[in-house]
């Protein structure tokens, strides 16, 4: 009984709030296909087909009539130019980024936090010759899976947190196995004690992270800083790269300051 009402779960969904899942999920260039696409979203592969197929006819999304591939279409960024926005983020950050980048060689990602998931904006490379270069501008993960996204779960509310939690585990038991609830609760504490935080070979072996958040002048978290490579690099410098991110987070939170 209780795996059929989590299977039929979706169709308590209005359908715009399954048409923003299907658009969520194409923000995120690795997810192309019809599967992966209704898969992300939470949505079975009929009704995924229907709202992709209104979408495209409203030029909200397009499909290469080869390869079947999905992608966002020119509303959306008609839609986006005409956006007023009050913080521009990424003009905000990319000099952060950039210094980040030279100081430590090592790769600088931006993350900006939207409903439960955190979605990378920009990135910046740096020279170290092994790259932690999974990530790509517009991947999306759930919060609390790598560094950035760590770091914004644990500056959350505690209500909006308990809200969130239920939906990450659910996805951490399907994609990580190897990062139980019971260790992301013990990280979320650890980053809010410490002001910072810090992953190991959850997403990618061998590789971790450092995030730290960044607020908006309302004092609500908005984005994360953070810094990915080999884990070695990462326990060598941990205090080193906290105190540059600090410092960067800083610099862009005055930056919206009248």
């Amino acid at each position: 009984m209780m795996a059929r009402v989590a299977e039929n779960s979706s169709n308590y969904l209005s359908s715009i709030q399954k048409t923003c899942r299907v658009l969520s999920t194409l923000t995120d260039p690795k997810r192309v296909r019809l599967t992966d696409i209704a898969e992300a979203a939470g949505l079975d592969i009929s009704t995924t087909l229907r709202i992709l197929k209104e979408l495209e006819s409203e030029n909200f999304i397009e499909r290469d009539p080869e390869t079947k591939h999905y992608s966002l279409g020119p509303q959306v960024y008609v839609m986006h130019n005409a956006m007023v926005a009050g913080i521009d983020i990424k003009a905000a950050a990319r000099a952060s980024l950039i210094r980040l980048a030279l100081q430590f060689g090592d790769t600088v990602i931006l993350s900006v936090l939207t409903g439960w998931e955190s979605v990378c904006v920009d990135l910046c490379l740096g020279d170290y010759p092994i790259r932690a270069n999974y990530l790509d501008v517009g991947s999306r993960r759930p919060l609390g899976i790598g560094a950035g996204s760590l770091a914004l779960l644990a500056a959350l509310p505690k209500q909006q947190q308990s809200s969130i939690l239920p939906r990450v585990r659910q996805h951490l038991k399907k994609h990580y196995p190897n990062y139980s609830p019971d260790y992301l609760e013990l990280e979320r504490e650890r980053t809010e004690k410490q002001g910072y935080a810090v992953l190991l070979e959850v997403v990618v072996q061998k590789m971790g992270g450092l995030g730290k958040v960044i607020y908006s002048p309302a004092g609500v978290p908005v984005a994360a800083l953070s810094v990915a490579a080999l884990s070695e690099r990462i326990q060598m410098r941990e205090k080193e790269l906290a105190t540059a991110l600090t410092h960067e987070a800083k610099l862009i939170e005055n930056a919206w300051l009248p």
